[in-house]
């Protein structure tokens, strides 16, 4: 890597805690001079069960949007309108009470694209957003844990346990990393995991067959963000 060219940053992890960090590393993407300080791909977790993705993934069996859309809000600028658009959520009862309108256009994108990738790329253009968010996975998969005694399928009922967690799974088993995922993780000069819930961000990611053998594999400087509180 020549002196001047941008660093090839890799983020893994979901939740708040990835796009938070996210939001933190946008300045870095361009610069007075017009060339970026890092070329950053973000690698998201798509075993969100609840709220507003919970529902469109019962719904419409579709991969769960709301991890991603919170990292591209992350990344664009706040005072697009657009912006503001993806982060707006419904209030209220109704069908549509609780949905976030940034889920619905990327299912919408998805929907007449035939293709959920291609919808996060539309997107992200929309957004003016200069950096890749991927799912770790393109395979429809659900967490599942092992606590003392039984068993406890889904993030949202994971999240909610408050038994130590003794094995963490994905279901199906056989989920397949992400190409472009892999292949971030490969060329990738600097790679960070979290901040974020340890189970369902960050293993949640490295569960998916390839993403942790190609993490392992890495050159790149691993540096692992825990959270101070939680």
């Amino acid at each position: 890597m020549s002196v001047t060219d941008p660093i090839k940053l890799v983020t893994i992890g979901g939740g708040t805690g990835l796009s938070t960090l996210l939001e933190g590393l946008k300045q870095y993407l361009s610069s007075g001079t017009g060339k970026p300080e890092i070329s950053l791909t973000a690698i998201v977790t798509v075993t969100d069960d609840g709220k507003s993705s919970g529902r469109l993934r019962r719904e419409f069996a579709v991969l769960p949007p709301g991890d991603i859309r919170n990292c591209l809000v992350a990344l664009a600028d706040q005072n697009n309108p657009l912006t503001k658009l993806f982060g707006h959520r419904f209030s209220g009862d109704g069908s549509v009470g609780g949905h976030s309108l940034g889920n619905l256009l990327i299912m919408a994108l998805s929907q007449m694209k035939g293709d959920f990738l291609a919808a996060i790329e539309q997107a992200s253009e929309l957004l003016g957003i200069n950096a890749r968010v991927l799912p770790s996975t393109l395979d429809n998969v659900d967490l599942v844990a092992r606590l003392n005694g039984k068993t406890v399928k889904g993030q949202v009922a994971i999240k909610s346990q408050t038994t130590p967690i003794r094995e963490l799974s994905l279901d199906p088993a056989d989920a397949r990393a992400l190409p472009a995922a892999v292949e971030a993780i490969r060329e990738a000069d600097l790679i960070t995991l979290g901040p974020g819930s340890l189970f369902t961000s960050v293993i949640a990611n490295l569960l998916v067959k390839g993403i942790a053998d190609a993490l392992s594999a890495a050159r790149a400087k691993k540096l692992y963000i825990c959270n101070a509180m939680t």
